[in-house]
């Protein structure tokens, strides 16, 4: 069994999506009350610490981990947050996002103590590769590269996985004394997980980060074969249709563009389900109008927190001239991050919601942990017994 430590744990869904075959949680932490309730509900309460990242020391860290995944808080990375950053490591006036640095220190703490991760992978909105000019991901690149670890970054986009639309960056560190297995790295980018974005911000790292830099060469997932409309509920637990005229009114606020965008839906011959995102857009003469804007390419937009973002989405279900709007319930938010139907969520709206947008896919986390994470751990377990063995 591989052992991992979760930090900004939220409700287990990295843990979710290593699964308990192979992995087995050594140590979990968030400072959330609500995700920690959320997380003991689920997984039990041994594992978890909540607390403060900045008040945990090694000392209550168990163990020699194969693996510390941190899904620090994003939103001083995203338009949210007004792209502030994550500050400097030595900065009293922490941001959220600036949690990273209390993270590092407990990993570089480890590394002293001869227990270093032998694999570090941080999450993070697509935002951390531009903010504050790239200043942010070249911090993020020069923690690993100076701890002496190899390491490189994707935006893996849960779409390949789930029908929602979420880029997500992930930077996937291994310690130095271990070895890129053969036909993980790649010479060059990898389509499409190292888009023009991340080739850009790569190519502004310092040399040393430049040296230790991989690219991941991760494979492509078949197509999942899975529709927006496939996890819609019909009686959904915490949210009701709106009524008539509130939909009428929805359908109002719409461009012509975007109405006609219903009108055709009628016309598919089946029912079609898409999101209504409100926006607010300039007219012709610069004045400011709210807008609902909608999709039909059977993806959910990116679930945010409530409080984030274009926060809650709306559903909008067209069957003919059947046209019916509600908002997106828990189950079916859960459901888009590839939450099984056994998890348990919060019983208020808000608390549910928030933790599946704050989350990270748990289908991704289990790409990852089969074609990089538990192919990186076997390879060094088989070189350590041929050492031992020689």
């Amino acid at each position: 069994m591989h052992g991992f430590y979760e930090f900004f744990a939220g409700g287990g869904m990295a843990r979710a999506g290593l699964g308990s075959d192979n992995w087995n949680c050594l140590f979990a932490n968030d400072f959330s009350a609500k995700k920690a309730a959320a997380y003991r509900q689920n997984w039990g309460a041994g594992d978890l610490l909540h607390e403060d990242i900045n008040l945990i020391t090694t000392a209550q860290l168990p163990g020699a981990p194969d693996l510390a995944w941190a899904s620090f808080p994003c939103q001083d990375l995203s338009l949210a947050g007004n792209y502030v950053g994550i500050g400097h490591w030595a900065s009293k006036a922490q941001t959220r996002s600036g949690t990273f640095w209390p993270f590092w220190r407990l990993m570089r703490a480890l590394l002293d103590e001869g227990r270093g991760p032998k694999i570090i992978v941080l999450e993070n909105v697509y935002g951390a590769l531009t903010s504050n000019d790239g200043k942010d991901f070249a911090a993020l690149c020069s923690a690993f590269s100076g701890a002496g670890y190899s390491f490189g970054a994707m935006v893996i986009d849960a779409k390949h996985f789930l029908p929602q639309s979420r880029p997500r960056l992930f930077v996937v560190g291994i310690r130095g004394d271990m070895d890129v297995p053969v036909g993980l790295a790649a010479n060059n980018a990898v389509t499409p997980w190292h888009p023009d974005a991340l080739i850009e911000a790569q190519a502004e790292l310092s040399a040393e980060a430049k040296r230790r830099w991989v690219w991941w060469n991760l494979p492509v997932p078949e197509p999942h074969g899975v529709r927006f409309a496939d996890i819609i509920e019909e009686n959904p637990q915490g949210v009701e249709w709106h009524t008539p005229d509130e939909t009428r009114y929805l359908l109002s606020l719409m461009s012509d563009t975007n109405f006609a965008k219903v009108v055709q839906a009628k016309r598919v011959g089946r029912r079609m389900v898409g999101g209504i995102y409100r926006r607010t857009r300039p007219d012709a003469d610069g004045t400011k109008h709210q807008r609902a804007e909608v999709r039909f390419d059977d993806l959910a937009g990116c679930l945010r927190t409530p409080t984030g973002g274009s926060s809650r989405q709306t559903l909008i279900v067209v069957d003919g001239d059947l046209v019916r709007t509600r908002l997106l319930s828990p189950r079916e938010a859960a459901r888009l991050m590839g939450l099984p139907e056994s998890y348990v969520l919060p019983t208020k709206y808000n608390e549910a919601y928030h933790l599946a947008g704050d989350g990270v896919a748990v289908p991704v986390v289990r790409h990852l942990a089969a074609n990089i994470f538990e192919p990186v751990l076997a390879g060094h377990n088989e070189i350590e017994d041929l050492a031992v063995g020689g």
